[in-house]
């Protein structure tokens, strides 16, 4: 594995980290104080800034450790966590996170805002107020006035101390106590090697306890049995002393504490008497010039060799024989805790996601086999009660367990993209001045991790809608008698195969009769048009609308949620709007769970075989002729227990054929458009349920309106996926272009 390999990833140990201290702190900003969470947030910095040195990120080293030592003020319960505190600290995660794709992608960061976030942090850290985000201009210093001469030959006094010629400080002295746990040695650190580097800081002597070390034939082999008090004199401060164990910290018992000036010696005999040692003797190469007595080597390399053999020792004792003791049963509860533990921890693996899709391509091809497989078998067979046939069983059976296994591998939770949203919601926030918050339901809902790749744009466009014009000001909240602060409320969860995910906000709602003057004056709709509060409110997904006054950084182009249909459409969903003026609105979207695969009605129209996605469909039905209404030149209407809905001809539509067929001779499908209305799709006949695998049609051909994509089935033969949603719109008026719709070779 080369450098670069090493530091993707690193890169990608930063997006976890990163994820987990932004919801951490947004945790602990709704009231949890638990000493765990703050942990996490501190881990999560000092894992960054740790591997970030490694790689020689200096910028992303000197920022971490400025928000590490605030976090750790935060952690010894120096610095209260308010909420203004968090505050600083969500926008420092914010830019930890700029910093971090600044050094993977080779950008670069705002160092006027990085520079301001960190005099906030040092600011909190010393206890003072944070300064404000403008620094203020430093007042120049008063210039030296000089100073007179005592005489006409210009003798002029120069003052100075005497107090510069005392005695230089005593170096700081520091009592550290080290004492490793088992973790220590498994991730393959060795406390030899951090003594040594401690020494490099100053004079060091040091004492090992050793009492803890049971007999050979109770001693676990993993097991940390020996602690270390050390003294150390060093001009390097308390950080450089930490910096020694940074990858060890978290895997062992660490004080450290600066000592004052020593008494004078009481005489009592001191519980363990020092013995000074040169650990330089354990650097690879070399040794030290100064020859120390046999007697002081033999005591350093006891010390520190003893933590390395003492696993072979045990191997060797546990070879000879196996005794049963009472006072072991502690030692072997606490190892099996420490096994199960670390089996846990291991149990993922990093998978390059081209692999993945390699893999799930395959399966797919697998599927396509297997059904030509069992068509070929039905079509030979005419008994269907061979051997073959009961095989063939049992191998569509396992095949369908193989493609929902793999594609479980891709499925993610969206966690990672809500995550995303909080600090669009506190930017936004702070640029329109408005106090919101942002509650997250249902963040471990799974779903392809195409989908989520796709979902962060129109996710990103609806938060900032609803901050912008969703949610009212404090002022006119108060004055509505509402929480000067509002909320955002974005859920997900699965339901019927799909995954919906809403957006609720508790603002004024949709002004319905501002759109409708907003949409007249930009000639979208006509000025007599008779639209329902449904229509109405679709129209903010129009290209090129908008009810901004004037254009900002954050909305008034227009092209908001225009993006936000056309993206969830090309995903295969939808999206419906539910407004209450005075109390907010709600956004809706239902998406598939995967892209690969699809679970479709085979139904034939004009003698073309296509596939209608089974999300689509609400029933299907036989049309009677007294259920069948005229309406208009070419219109139809079908009666559908009291309610009429229009009748659409697929293969009118299509191009498929130019006469409309008799709706009587064909079965209806009832299906959901974008905007929530039904109409009935007109075919010649169902074939059957099945799941089929997606083909893109762009990729390999082009793209054909009213075609979603294309699969292969059993037969061989390429069927169409219909674009329900496109195939409505054309019902509408809008109508598919001639010379892209598919017609019928002759």
């Amino acid at each position: 594995m080369d450098m670069n390999e090493i530091k993707e990833i690193f890169f990608q140990e930063c997006e976890e980290q990163l994820a987990e201290l932004e919801s951490g702190l947004l945790k602990m900003n709704d009231g949890d104080r638990d000493p765990e969470t703050v942990n996490a947030v501190f881990r999560a910095v000092h894992s960054i800034k740790g591997g970030a040195g490694a790689f020689g990120l200096d910028d992303l080293v000197s920022f971490a450790h400025v928000f590490e030592t605030t976090l750790d003020c935060v952690r010894s319960n120096k610095l209260e966590p308010t909420h203004e505190v968090l505050k600083v600290m969500l926008r420092a995660a914010d830019v930890l996170a700029d910093l971090t794709n600044a050094a993977r992608d080779g950008g670069s960061v705002d160092s006027a805002r990085s520079a301001g976030l960190v005099r906030e942090l040092e600011a909190l850290a010393t206890g003072e107020a944070p300064p404000a985000a403008a620094p203020a201009v430093a007042a120049p210093a008063p210039a030296p006035v000089a100073a007179t001469p005592t005489d006409d030959s210009g003798f002029q006094p120069i003052p100075f101390s005497f107090d510069a010629f005392d005695d230089e400080p005593a170096t700081p002295r520091f009592a550290i106590m080290f004492k490793p746990r088992r973790d220590l040695y498994s991730k393959g650190n060795d406390a030899a090697l951090l003594l040594r580097d401690l020494s490099r800081l100053g004079e060091m002597s040091i004492n090992c306890d050793m009492d803890a070390l049971p007999p050979l034939d109770e001693m676990d082999p993993e097991e940390a049995y020996f602690s270390w008090t050390i003294e150390l004199s060093t001009d390097k401060g308390e950080d450089a002393i930490r910096s020694v164990f940074e990858f060890a910290e978290w895997d062992c018992d660490l004080d450290v504490t600066a000592q004052a000036e020593q008494a004078a010696p009481t005489g009592e005999e001191p519980p363990m008497v020092p013995v000074p040692f040169d650990l330089s003797l354990l650097d690879e190469g070399g040794a030290s010039e100064a020859k120390a007595p046999e007697s002081v080597v033999a005591a350093a390399v006891a010390a520190a060799e003893t933590a390395s053999n003492v696993t072979q020792l045990a191997g060797a004792a546990a070879r000879q024989e196996k005794r049963e003791a009472p006072a072991a049963a502690p030692a072997a509860a606490a190892a099996a805790a420490n096994a199960a533990q670390n089996a846990a921890a291991g149990q993922t693996i990093r998978v390059d996601l081209d692999r993945v899709d390699r893999l799930i391509n395959l399966v797919g091809e697998l599927v396509i086999n297997q059904a030509m497989l069992s068509q070929s078998v039905i079509e030979n067979d005419a008994n269907g009660t061979s051997t073959i046939n009961m095989g063939l069983e049992e191998l569509q059976q396992l095949t369908r367990e193989i493609q929902d296994s793999v594609m479980a591998i891709r499925a993610q939770p969206v966690k990672p993209v809500f995550q995303r949203m909080s600090r669009i919601v506190r930017e936004v926030a702070d640029m329109v001045g408005k106090q919101i918050r942002l509650v997250t339901e249902g963040e471990n809902t799974e779903v392809d991790k195409t989908v989520i790749d796709k979902l962060a744009e129109p996710l990103t466009h609806m938060i900032r809608n609803a901050v912008d014009h969703g949610i009212e000001t404090p002022e006119k909240r108060i004055a509505a008698g509402k929480n000067p602060e509002g909320t955002v409320k974005l859920t997900a969860k699965h339901r019927s195969g799909r995954i919906v995910i809403e957006l609720v906000d508790d603002g004024a709602g949709i002004n319905r009769e501002r759109v409708r003057q907003k949409a007249i004056d930009n000639d979208l709709i006509a000025a007599d048009a008779n639209l329902s509060d449904e229509e109405i409110d679709n129209l903010i997904f129009m290209p090129g609308f908008s009810t901004a006054d004037k254009i900002s950084d954050i909305s008034g182009r227009g092209v908001g949620m225009d993006v936000v249909k056309r993206s969830i459409q090309a995903l295969g969903g939808r999206i419906s709007i539910s407004s209450k003026p005075g109390h907010g609105s709600t956004f809706t979207m239902s998406l598939p769970l995967t892209l690969a695969v699809l679970d479709g009605m085979v139904v034939t129209v004009a003698g073309q075989t296509l596939v209608v996605p089974l999300t689509a469909i609400v029933e299907t039905l036989q049309p009677e002729a007294q259920n069948i209404h005229s309406f208009g030149s070419n219109q139809r209407l079908i009666s559908i227990r009291n309610s009429f809905c229009p009748l659409v001809d697929v293969g009118r539509i299509l191009n498929f054929r130019g006469t409309q067929a008799n709706p009587v001779e064909g079965v209806a499908l009832l299906v959901e458009s974008e905007g929530g209305g039904q109409r009935a799709l007109m075919v010649d006949a169902i074939q059957g349920q099945r799941q089929v695998v997606i083909k893109s049609l762009e990729a390999n051909y082009t793209h054909v309106p009213g075609i979603a994509a294309a699969t292969i089935l059993g037969d061989g033969r390429v069927a169409l996926i219909l674009d329900v949603d496109a195939v409505v719109s054309a019902s509408r008026g809008q109508s598919l272009k001639p010379e892209m719709s598919l017609a019928v070779a002759g």
